[in-house]
């Protein structure tokens, strides 16, 4: 079960699909199971089915089987995708339209961000490329360089806009995050190039290389399907980034990290971000939401993650707490107190 459990993922192009092919409100069933249906469920599981852990056998070899997992999601992305655009015409209903929108938009932030970003953490130069290609279909690609060199080592700090602030509300927190990594993932790569002695403007300047792919696939999107798929695209990928953002509200709520007296933070711990230990959302997102661990040790493959007992818990699994950001009052009363008691257990 334990191996098994990560196959859950594949009921989002089951449902995905099903939408695809219905009209009306049943275009919403991706919406319907992710949304209500899976945070119904993890209120109704016994706590003892979320605790598994990785055994020192698993931790000293690594197992291919997960790696196949995670590239099996790049052909069905993609596939989806070019479906999704291929499906398009001006005369869908304006109800079935958006559902199809929507139910893509969901493969973009699950599937083409959420794996995107497990494999843009590893070091074999193919896995990336891999992440790279499902960032593509959210127009997300500046994640990586602000993820991995901005975000883990500013995260908890005013540098980072990634981190959500204590009363801030969720609608704010999209645009700054979102254009803040923008910005940031620019600045990286452009002092990446002054270090290495080249012009910003290079081939070697991974934002550069991202925006001419952007461009790119948007023209070409245009021109094969039309007008109206790349609104539909385009409509698909904001739905993407708002989960992202949404994910990374509740990720990093409220924690900051302390400044030292030499004007320095002090080193990033698993304290410094919210846990959550449901066992359906960990094996929908891979291992995503035991988000402490993550950042305490960022290279360490997601089956491979592990509940620890100086990291915050969330009330609930990520499908709720995305849906309770969404009622900024409500969040704070819950989400204040439970920031006041771990940044208590933290001194």
């Amino acid at each position: 079960m334990k191996r098994l459990k990560y196959f859950l993922i594949f009921l989002l192009p089951v449902t995905v699909g099903i939408a695809f092919e219905s009209e009306g409100i049943q275009t919403y069933l991706p919406l319907f199971v992710f949304f209500v249906l899976v945070p119904l469920l993890e209120l109704l599981i016994p706590k003892g089915w979320n605790t598994d852990e990785a055994s020192e056998t698993d931790l000293s070899n690594p197992d291919l089987y997960y790696n196949l997992l995670l590239y099996s999601l790049v052909p069905i992305q993609w596939i989806f995708m070019f479906y999704f655009l291929s499906q398009q015409n001006e005369g869908t209903e304006a109800l079935t339209w958006w559902g199809h929108v929507f139910a893509m938009g969901l493969m973009c932030g699950i599937i083409g961000i959420n794996v995107g970003h497990e494999l843009g953490h590893r070091s074999a130069r193919s896995d990336r490329f891999l992440g790279e290609l499902l960032l593509l279909s959210s127009l997300e690609n500046h994640f990586l360089p602000y993820h991995n060199r901005g975000h883990h080592t500013n995260v908890g700090t005013p540098k980072d806009p990634a981190s959500a602030r204590r009363n801030e509300w969720l609608f704010v927190f999209w645009f700054r995050s979102q254009i803040g990594s923008y910005i940031q993932a620019w600045q990286i790569e452009t002092q990446r190039m002054r270090i290495t002695k080249r012009l910003w403007f290079s081939l070697r300047n991974k934002m550069v290389v991202y925006t001419l792919a952007h461009l790119g696939l948007l023209f070409f999107i245009f021109f094969i399907f039309g007008a109206v798929a790349l609104y539909a695209f385009l409509g698909a990928s904001i739905f993407g980034i708002i989960l992202l953002e949404t994910v990374n509200y509740i990720e990093h709520y409220g924690l900051a990290r302390k400044l030292k007296p030499n004007g320095k933070y002090e080193l990033v711990k698993r304290y410094h971000s919210w846990n959550s230990n449901h066992l359906l959302g960990r094996a929908i997102l891979f291992e995503l939401s035991r988000h402490s661990e993550h950042h305490y040790k960022p290279d360490k493959p997601y089956q491979l993650l592990s509940r620890h007992e100086s990291a915050p818990n969330m009330p609930t699994g990520y499908p709720g707490m995305m849906l309770l950001a969404f009622l900024p009052p409500l969040f704070f009363r819950i989400m204040n107190k439970a920031v006041d008691q771990a940044l208590a257990t933290s001194q």
